[in-house]
């Protein structure tokens, strides 16, 4: 039902009916299995550690889909739990954050004590869009849709709360990809004929080039 690379693209995971699995993408090998009689529609790796942030899904879900459960695969079981009241469509983690997306807001917390650091209003997002850098230690950078079709937001987080919005496509935006670093942001909008790259320094979403 799910599938997603962790943030050094060593590993996926696949989440089932049944429970989830971790693969080795290089050499190619299963990891491990768990099995827990209950569907993971959502499962996201924080890169090769033992935890992971998990969604039920699929026709018996092992936790509400309205729930994101920090899971310790060490200890087998759930060590921090963030509810809502509308259904979860993505998960995004780093070291210091923990990203979830709703239809129409995402929220974001502090990983070490789930403290809300930012709510951010996003146009309809059924699709669950959003980017989060993994590396850059001195700064995070998320990029979602943003109120308006068509138009990106991106925020940045440490030293201080900045953000930017910017019109990337004339149509609604159909996927958004940042580099390791946060430096870059690739989208593509519903039509599905270009995509775009921009720098995304805090004067905000210059293009690479010209389109």
């Amino acid at each position: 039902m799910y599938l997603s690379f962790n943030q050094d693209q060593g590993c996926f995971a696949a989440g089932t009916q049944t429970g989830f699995r971790i693969y080795n993408t290089r050499p190619y090998r299963d990891q491990f299995i768990r099995n827990f009689q209950g569907g993971v529609g959502i499962v996201e790796m924080l890169f090769r550690c033992n935890i992971l942030a998990l969604v039920g899904g699929g026709t018996y879900p092992k936790f509400p889909p309205n729930k994101v459960m920090l899971w310790d695969d060490h200890q087998q079981k759930a060590i921090g739990e963030l509810s809502f009241k509308t259904r979860v469509m993505a998960v995004k983690l780093r070291k210091d954050k923990v990203v979830v997306v709703l239809e129409n807001r995402v929220y974001v917390y502090n990983f070490a004590d789930l403290r809300l650091i930012d709510a951010i209003d996003t146009c309809n997002n059924p699709k669950g869009l959003c980017a989060l850098n993994p590396d850059g230690k001195d700064q995070a950078i998320l990029v979602t849709p943003a109120s308006q079709k068509g138009y990106v937001r991106i925020a940045y987080y440490q030293p201080q709360n900045t953000n930017n919005v910017f019109k990337a496509h004339d149509s609604a935006i159909e996927a958004m990809v940042l580099s390791k670093t946060g430096d870059y942001l690739a989208t593509a909008s519903e039509t599905g004929t270009i995509i775009r790259f921009f720098k995304t320094n805090q004067s905000g979403g210059q293009p690479v080039q010209p389109f």
